[in-house]
C-alpha cells in the first residue's frame, strides 16, 4: 500500500478538503487526488463524496480512518527504529512519584545532554509491547512474573532494590514505633487501593500476605495518593504501604509517619528492560548509570518473592 496515498488520506480526512490537504503536504490539489483516487481503486470501495463544503468521508472512509492513523504510526516507528540517535531516549517510568521516576531524575542531572521522553505505562504487557515496537526504549518494571516471562528478544537487569516502609496516621497503635516487624503487622489493616488484579506489584503483594499473614485491603476506589494519604491521616486503624524512594507531599496537620519494616525487609525488585537489539546510543549510558548509582540493599535481612530474578 502507498505510504503517500494513505498520508493524503488522512490529512484530507482531517481537513475536509483536498485544497487544504495538498497545501498541507506541499503538493498539488490535482496530485492529491490522484492519490486518493489511486488508494481507492486499490482498496475497491470510494472512500470520499465530494459536497458542496469539500470532501466527506463515506461510511467505508470512516472505517478505513483509524487504520490508515495506525499504519502512518507503523511507518514512522520503523523509520525511528533506524535512527535512534536523532530522537529522545523513550523511558517508562509507570508513575511520577516512583523510584523510576527518581533514578530518571538522577539521569538526568548526570547527563543533561541526553534528550529524553518520560511516559508512563501502567501494566507490564503494555510495556513489553511498547519495547518490542519500538514505541518506548526501556521500562522499569519487577520482572519475571510466575507465568509470564519475558519475550526472547527483552533483556532485563535489576537496577534498585526498593524498602518498604509503612505509612501511619499519628493515632494508629504503630505510630510511635522506630521500626515495626513484619511480625508485628500481623492483624493490621494495610490499606493499598491502588493495587490492581494482574499486575506485577499485585502478584508482589499477594505473595507477601501468603509468606506473612498480613492483611491487605485493595476495597474501594482509588482516588489517588492524595485521598490515599488523606484517609490513613483521619483512620487509626488504617495504615499503607509506601516505598522508601516514593517522593510523597502532604499538609503538616497530617502527622504522618513513614516507618521502616524489618525482620526481614521486604524489598521491592525495580528492574530496567529493554529490547537486545535496540541501537540507542543512550541506551547504554542509562544502563551504566544506573549500575553505577543506584546498588539495591544486600540480601542479607531482606524478602523478595521466589521468582524475582537474582541480581
Amino acid at each position: 500500500m502507498d505510504l503517500d496515498a494513505v498520508r493524503t488520506f488522512v490529512a484530507a480526512a482531517e481537513a475536509g478538503q483536498f485544497q487544504e490537504a495538498a497545501a498541507e503536504l506541499a503538493i498539488t490539489q490535482q496530485a492529491a487526488s490522484k492519490r486518493i483516487a489511486a488508494l481507492e481503486r486499490n482498496l475497491g470501495v470510494r472512500l470520499f463524496t465530494r459536497t458542496a463544503r469539500g470532501a466527506e468521508l463515506t461510511i467505508d472512509g470512516q472505517a478505513f480512518l483509524p487504520h490508515a492513523r495506525e499504519l502512518l504510526r507503523v511507518a514512522e516507528r520503523a523509520v525511528t527504529s533506524v535512527h535512534a540517535g536523532r530522537r529522545p531516549l523513550r523511558v517508562d517510568v509507570i508513575a511520577s512519584r516512583g523510584a523510576a521516576s527518581g533514578l530518571m531524575r538522577g539521569f538526568h542531572r548526570a547527563h543533561p545532554e541526553i534528550e529524553l521522553d518520560v511516559v508512563w505505562l501502567f501494566d507490564i504487557e503494555t510495556a513489553v509491547a511498547a519495547v518490542r515496537s519500538g514505541e518506548i526504549d526501556a521500562s522499569f518494571r519487577a520482572v519475571a512474573v510466575p507465568g509470564r516471562p519475558l519475550p526472547e528478544d527483552i533483556e532485563s537487569v535489576r537496577v534498585v532494590d526498593e524498602s518498604l516502609q509503612l505509612l501511619t496516621g499519628p493515632a494508629h497503635a504503630l505510630a510511635g514505633a522506630r521500626s515495626v516487624t513484619l511480625a508485628q503487622l500481623v492483624g493490621h489493616r494495610i490499606w493499598m487501593p491502588g493495587i490492581v488484579p494482574g499486575t506485577e506489584w499485585a502478584v508482589y503483594y499477594a505473595d507477601l500476605v501468603a509468606e506473612f499473614g498480613l492483611t491487605i485491603e485493595a476495597t474501594g476506589p482509588n482516588f489517588g495518593s492524595d485521598a490515599l494519604l488523606d484517609t490513613v491521616a483521619d483512620t487509626p486503624a488504617l495504615a499503607t504501604f509506601m516505598g522508601e524512594r516514593t517522593r510523597l507531599v502532604w499538609p503538616a496537620g497530617h502527622d504522618l509517619r513513614r516507618i521502616p519494616v524489618t525482620d526481614p525487609m521486604p524489598v521491592y525488585p525495580h528492574s530496567l528492560l529493554w529490547r537486545r537489539d535496540n541501537p540507542h546510543p543512550a541506551l547504554a549510558t542509562l544502563r551504566a548509570h544506573l549500575t553505577a548509582t543506584a546498588p539495591g540493599h544486600s540480601a542479607v535481612g531482606t524478602w523478595t518473592p521466589d521468582w524475582v530474578l537474582p541480581r
